[in-house]
């Protein structure tokens, strides 16, 4: 019965820490599409922020996005990020939606975390293999979507901070946690002004024909990226000499968190309660076969305690152990679900 344990342990370790490397950054030109194609771990990052001083107006900003992904994901197509100031926001797919999330702290210091969602943004774009050309603007009026030219969405109440549109930029993943997304990004704009309806129908027609926006002094450009350089490591910043997007030759997270906080980990998208699912489950083995072990060795009063004790104990080592790994992820949501799965295995082996 130990031998199968330790079995049981080796490879609950080995499941919970694959891969144990760090992979090849999974992004690469297409010449003929244009663009760059991010497949299962994959990123593209700027060395710092926007520093455009000159280009930045008072009616907040505006992000141009032209991608296509190739499945329903939940994943993080664009992170906008500053440590310093406690500020990230991200815009993301939800299987078939489209995610807004903003965090920062507000004027008094305290932590400010919005989100909305934009149903179905991108079922069009997976049923006809098409590129979608998304634009997000916030000003006095708050937050507004366009979908290919046309305004879809207004969060009046959604509100992102000046700062976030001269930040530090991260292409098709989080800074913080593994969140690939998995499709083509064929051109990203930032702008350090609100862009009106008029301009954006423009810009996604110039998109389309020429492959770039028309774009004029007036509209505060920080930073176009057209992703048509076909080759080496590096996306040039069309609209000025810094902001320079990097390709690693290695899949990394620029920021990994360390055993993040559950509340924070929670979302409501399909792939986070599968996840949650597998770890239970995952962990039924090790309930089933330790709690075995110890009632038949004379702890059958403490088997319970100590069976519950080497689950949560196994999967802090590899929450722990996680957080030097790019390809996973390290929270305590796992250190609760591991532990429910260890106690599940308990009961399936009572009912036996």
């Amino acid at each position: 019965m130990g031998a199968v344990c330790v079995i049981v342990l080796c490879i609950t370790l080995s499941l919970g820490l694959w891969p144990f490397y760090h992979p090849r950054n999974d992004v690469t030109w297409t010449p003929q599409a244009g663009g760059l194609a991010f497949g299962e771990y994959g990123t593209v990052f700027s060395s710092g922020p926007l520093m455009a001083a000159d280009r930045w107006s008072d009616s907040g900003g505006s992000i141009e996005m032209w991608i296509q992904p190739d499945r329903s994901n939940s994943a993080t197509i664009l992170a906008l990020y500053r440590p310093e100031k406690s500020l990230l926001v991200t815009l993301a797919q939800s299987e078939t939606d489209l995610e807004l999330n903003a965090e920062f702290k507000n004027d008094s210091g305290a932590r400010v975390k919005w989100h909305f969602y934009q149903g179905n943004a991108f079922v069009s774009a997976l049923r006809k293999k098409k590129a979608v050309f998304i634009t997000v603007t916030c000003g006095p009026a708050g937050t507004k979507v366009y979908l290919d030219g046309t305004l879809v969405e207004t969060a009046p109440n959604f509100w992102i901070p000046q700062d976030a549109f001269r930040s530090r930029l991260i292409v098709g993943d989080s800074p913080g946690q593994p969140d690939s997304f998995s499709g083509l990004v064929r051109g990203l704009a930032i702008y350090g002004a609100e862009l009106n309806g008029a301009q954006i129908r423009r810009h996604y027609e110039n998109w389309i024909a020429d492959g770039r926006p028309d774009v004029d002094q007036t509209q505060y450009i920080l930073a176009l990226y057209l992703f048509n350089e076909k080759t080496g490591d590096t996306v040039r910043n069309q609209a000025g000499a810094d902001g320079d997007l990097h390709i690693p030759e290695r899949y990394m997270v620029i920021d990994k968190v360390a055993l993040e906080p559950f509340w924070t980990e929670f979302n409501a998208s399909g792939g986070y309660w599968r996840g949650n699912l597998k770890n239970i489950v995952g962990f039924i083995p090790l309930g089933f076969c330790f709690y075995a072990y110890f009632a038949v060795s004379g702890l059958r009063g403490r088997a319970l305690l100590i069976t519950i004790m080497v689950g949560a104990l196994v999967s802090l080592t590899i929450e722990i152990l996680q957080a030097a790994l790019p390809t996973r992820d390290s929270g305590t949501t796992d250190l609760i679900t591991n532990t429910i799965g260890t106690w599940v295995g308990v009961l399936c082996y009572q009912k036996t």
